[in-house]
């Protein structure tokens, strides 16, 4: 085992020397920027499928669709 004693753990208090903090902190870069990505391919595909924020007639447009969709199913049979 490692003398946690040594030169290289002296001058932190997380315990890691300086080649073990840069390999932990490249992990941690590369972890963080796909999570980025897959989180921004998600939002643009969410909305894509239905938008958050409303068009230029404001929220009566996505009533007025909402009708729509509400008078072109039909209604099921008991």
């Amino acid at each position: 085992m490692a003398n946690m004693d040594g030169p290289d753990r002296a001058r932190t208090s997380s315990y890691l020397t300086d080649q073990e903090a840069r390999e932990f902190h490249g992990i941690f870069m590369t972890s963080f920027l796909i999570f980025t990505a897959i989180a921004v391919i998600a939002h643009f595909l969410v909305w894509q499928w239905r938008p958050w924020l409303p068009g230029p007639q404001g929220y009566t447009a996505v009533k007025v669709e909402q009708q729509l969709a509400g008078t072109a199913t039909p209604a099921p049979k008991a």
